[in-house]
């Protein structure tokens, strides 16, 4: 049976590669030998795995699967949990209501697979009776959603990883350098000891394996939101995954791509998406928020 883990090593860092939450995941460790670097990688899969599992839509024996199908009863939560509410309750508020994780169920009605299948406005319409996340009731001990609704932890849940993984690698070494990178949401713990700064490449929306441009870091977070991969194209129209959920549909007159680097990746991935959610006004809200941004159009 595969490992699922592959580990290399070159002159420069000892890197790891798995796959996990549906992208491929890297975590490059700079300033320690073989040894210490596995235990890293491997301490760095493992804690990912553990909070693949627990938050997924996808795993049918897991917490949100338990808050999903309460049918309006309350579930009991743990303090880790509590703080991810508290997060997204954070990213509701700023955004007005756009950023919301419990429009997950718009799903149902969209499948960006780059067809020209768009869904029906009645069925679009009906999910949106099950949106709503000021209907949700949680404390630091349980969590009741009304009857029909959903958490999708999707929109916060890799950035939420990444940073995860970077402390535990931070607070196990905390004199080497650790590049985590899930499907280009990115997160350094320190500088590198050689002087040299990490490079990380900003992927053009259509063109692969061709960077618009390579950023040069020695800390902090860094997370992309687009829709490079995900769309549907219909009369010359496209419409991106970046769905609004007062809507039900996409937002028109978004960015392809929007790129941030702020000191955490859950707050990159926090402004990027927020950015993409403004639609025409991506830029304006990018330039109020005083960090390095690239949109792409």
């Amino acid at each position: 049976m595969k490992h699922p883990i592959s580990i290399t090593s070159s002159n420069d860092y000892i890197g790891g590669r798995f796959t996990a939450m549906a992208s491929p995941c890297e975590v490059l460790v700079d300033g320690a030998d073989i040894k210490l670097a596995t235990q890293l990688i491997h301490q760095a899969y493992q804690e990912t795995k553990r909070i693949e599992h627990k938050y997924s839509r996808y795993q049918p024996d897991n917490l949100v699967h338990r808050i999903n199908h309460a049918e309006g009863s309350g579930v009991d939560i743990d303090a880790e949990t509590f703080k991810l509410l508290n997060f997204a309750n954070t990213c509701f508020e700023l955004s007005q209501g756009l950023f919301d994780i419990t429009s997950g169920v718009l799903r149902r009605a969209w499948r960006f697979d780059g067809s020209d299948n768009l869904p029906s406005e009645s069925l679009v319409n009906s999910l949106r009776d099950l949106i709503g996340w000021q209907h949700v009731r949680f404390n630091s001990r349980t969590i009741t959603l009304p009857y029909g609704f959903e958490l999708d932890f999707g929109g916060i849940g890799k950035e939420y990883a990444v940073d995860a993984v970077a402390r535990l690698c931070q607070q196990a070494a905390p004199d080497v350098s650790v590049l985590v990178n899930f499907g280009g949401d990115v997160q350094i713990t320190r500088a590198r000891s050689n002087g040299q700064s990490w490079q990380i490449g900003i992927e053009h929306p259509g063109i692969e394996d061709h960077p618009h441009k390579i950023l040069q870091l020695n800390q902090g977070g860094v997370a992309t939101s687009g829709d490079a991969r995900r769309y549907l194209l219909k009369d010359g129209v496209r419409y991106s995954h970046i769905l609004d959920p007062k809507t039900g549909y996409p937002v028109a007159n978004a960015p392809r791509s929007v790129t941030v680097v702020s000191q955490h990746c859950v707050q990159a991935g926090l402004l990027s998406t927020m950015a993409l959610l403004q639609g025409s006004e991506a830029e304006s809200f990018l330039q109020q928020q005083n960090v390095q941004y690239w949109c792409i159009r």
